[in-house]
């Protein structure tokens, strides 16, 4: 095996597959990528056996065909140190891969493309096309909602909805819930529910770039594919049932309140400097015209942050965790919000006042 490739045309595939592969490895193939040349195309794998990423990128100077595994980090760290265009000679001989550009020249123990694992395919049983800025959109919109480490395994992750009229992404850690719809014909689909693990979810949406160009979403039963012109990638399904989310989306909300987002968001973030680090508390105090922040901490210490909004109704308190209001404001996009209360004990229902594809539910807190 053996091909002569630029740096930044290695670099950007590699990057990508590399941060799939886990340091600590109970296999030790694990730990290394596959790295596969074949009719001029080179095709780099790397797994965890939950998730695989497969980058492509086109080589003009094949001289021989191959298949062999190395290990991802050093091959990562070795190439993001040459110069700029540097060009990469790849070789290998007795199971050893030399790496040379320039006057430099590194040599990698190997394990046989043999013992790398496969993501076993399960079959397809729904196919349908995107472009990759609408699933990344899907994706960023609530997947700081995620759980982590919870003991309810189907929160740790994100729920893909699919209907024949819309696609749709859920996700809960049980304190606060976000929800993102775009509403695009699906044909061929029957109503069908899947959640995708955190990792899947944060690894699929590196690769997704902000552009029109497609990306084919594949859905089985045990996993999730995607794939670009670049990138193929690969995710096992979490075996659960996600809490059924309409039942939390609160309807009642008669208290509207319609605030300026980046405004609200700087006096939250200011706020909560002085909240409780563990707790992150803020109450809110509504009156005619006017929001009030007040922030106070086991040190006795207390921030005020008074601001103007558009609120017609009764006077009254609540509490909040300020992280999870200001995570909203960051992933809204609007000028304005519009936030709806039902009373001092029930969640707030947020969304961008113009009603865009995504609405945010927090539950409140006791103060």
């Amino acid at each position: 095996m053996q091909f002569t490739i630029s740096r930044e045309a290695l670099l950007k595939p590699l990057q990508l597959v590399a941060g799939v592969v886990e340091r600590r490895q109970t296999l030790p193939v694990l730990s290394n990528v596959l790295v596969s040349l074949h009719d001029g195309q080179l095709a780099l794998t790397g797994t965890d056996l939950e998730v695989e990423l497969v980058g492509r990128v086109a080589v003009e100077d094949e001289v021989q065909p191959g298949d062999i595994t190395v290990p991802a980090r050093k091959l990562l760290d070795i190439v993001k140190s040459l110069p700029d265009g540097a060009k990469i000679d790849f070789s290998l001989d007795n199971q050893k891969v030399t790496i040379k550009s320039g006057r430099s020249r590194f040599t990698l123990t190997t394990l046989p493309a043999s013992e790398f694992p496969n993501v076993e395919d399960s079959p397809n049983t729904l196919s349908f096309d995107l472009q990759q800025k609408q699933l990344k959109r899907l994706i960023d919109a609530v997947s700081f909602s995620m759980a982590q480490q919870d003991v309810r395994y189907y929160l740790n992750g994100m729920l893909l909805e699919i209907t024949p009229d819309f696609v749709r992404t859920v996700a809960t850690d049980g304190h606060r819930l976000a929800l993102c719809t775009l509403n695009t014909p699906i044909e061929g689909a029957s109503p069908r529910q899947s959640i995708l693990p955190r990792k899947g979810v944060m690894e699929l949406v590196r690769f997704l770039a902000d552009s029109e160009q497609p990306v084919k979403v594949m859905l089985g039963s045990n996993h999730l594919r995607a794939q670009t012109d670049d990138f193929t990638f690969t995710t096992k399904l979490v075996d659960g049932k996600f809490p059924d989310y309409e039942r939390v989306l609160p309807r009642s909300g008669n208290n509207l309140i319609h605030a300026e987002r980046n405004e609200l968001r700087q006096a939250f973030s200011r706020a909560s400097i002085l909240s409780n680090e563990k707790y992150r508390g803020v109450r809110l105090i509504l009156e005619v015209g006017q929001l009030m922040l007040v922030a106070n901490n086991p040190e006795q210490e207390e921030a005020e942050e008074t601001v103007t909004v558009d609120y017609n109704g009764n006077p009254f308190e609540i509490g909040f965790n300020v992280s999870y209001l200001v995570d909203v404001l960051n992933a809204l996009s609007s000028e304005t919000v519009r936030i709806s209360l039902a009373d001092a004990n029930s969640s707030a229902l947020v969304e961008s006042a113009d009603g865009s594809d995504a609405v945010y539910v927090v539950m409140p807190m006791r103060l």
